[in-house]
């Protein structure tokens, strides 16, 4: 039935399989949906077209990696998963060789990390901009509009300490340190604690005191804000654990923190031979925020729910595919 698209295993093609093999890469089995379209409809263009979507192994970027299949089959893609691939290294050298066509990046890794920027651009178009020129000028790598998700850094405390103390800002909170200094006690990665666009820059953009800093992995950081081991900690914006344990996000109202607003990126041969994949991202990628991708990530990390159906189910609510996916 035209308009109708199952996603599939992912094959990769036998002259990928030695790279993916020393990249640490191994094929998955997406999840079985049959797709329908909704306000995705079907693009002649893409019809019948093999495209392999890649993605980080974290929950956002599974997610965002589900919604990009379901996407692209809707709109009559032949799609294979490659998403869940080890590190951002690896999920870059498959883009750029091919094992994948498309994923999503953000955009301060990508001047980061990737284009070995040492100073972030605090405004988030501006940080667009400047990665999209020059990773498509040196790399042949095509940055989509970005979305409004932007999964950066800040400092977090619980919903009820934030509340109690009217702290609403990265600034609230440093004012109330000044005349609370006890209170400075921080749970951060070790990273963090040292790193210049961490704790120690953090500090010298805003000027708050810390009387105790603990060092943790990223997921004791949540548990340490939430049951009073510090109060205050490092965050990703976008993590799910924010609204599974009831905690609040503070406002970097300084733009101290680099932007990582999220893209699709794809080869730049691929959009030249298939523009129309812009039309059919570019609405999922408008529909993505943080407060979004927060529940989402919540439903996956706290409530333990699958992935691929926390996508699906969020695609469909959008009405970007058909209600009768199966």
């Amino acid at each position: 039935m035209r308009g109708i698209r199952r996603i599939g295993a992912a094959v990769s093609a036998l002259a990928s399989v030695a790279l993916l093999a020393g990249c640490g890469l191994s094929t998955n089995t997406a999840v079985p949906f049959t797709v329908t379209p909704g306000s995705i409809m079907p693009v002649p263009a893409l019809e019948g077209v093999t495209l392999t979507v890649g993605s980080k192994d974290f929950t956002e970027q599974i997610l965002v990696g589900y919604m990009a299949e379901l996407a692209l089959a809707a709109a009559g893609a032949d799609v294979r998963d490659l998403t869940n691939i080890q590190g951002s290294s690896n999920s870059r050298l498959a883009l750029r060789t091919g094992d994948i066509d498309l994923t999503w990046e953000y955009t301060g890794t990508g001047w980061i990390n990737y284009l070995g920027h040492t100073e972030p651009i605090p405004d988030e178009q501006e940080q667009y901009e400047a990665v999209r020129d020059e990773d498509l000028a040196q790399n042949g790598l095509r940055w989509l509009p970005y979305s409004e998700l932007n999964n950066t850094y800040a400092f977090g405390t619980t919903k009820a300490y934030a509340e109690q103390h009217d702290l609403r800002t990265t600034s609230d909170m440093t004012e109330f340190l000044k005349q609370n200094p006890d209170q400075a006690v921080f749970c951060v990665e070790t990273e963090f604690a040292s790193r210049q666009d961490g704790l120690p820059g953090a500090q010298r953009t805003y000027g708050f005191p810390t009387t105790e800093v603990k060092t943790f992995g990223t997921g004791a950081i949540y548990a340490g804000i939430a049951n009073g081991t510090c109060n205050f900690g490092e965050i990703f914006t976008t993590d799910g654990r924010i609204a599974g344990l009831n905690l609040a996000v503070l406002e970097d109202d300084k733009k101290f923190f680099p932007q990582y607003n999220i893209c699709v990126v794809l080869r730049e041969e691929t959009y030249r031979e298939y523009p129309e994949i812009e039309q059919v991202m570019q609405p999922v990628a408008e529909a993505l925020n943080n407060e979004e991708m927060i529940e989402l990530g919540k439903k996956v990390d706290v409530d333990g729910e699958d992935p691929g159906i926390v996508a699906r189910d969020w695609m469909i609510a959008k009405g970007f595919i058909g209600p009768d996916t199966a």
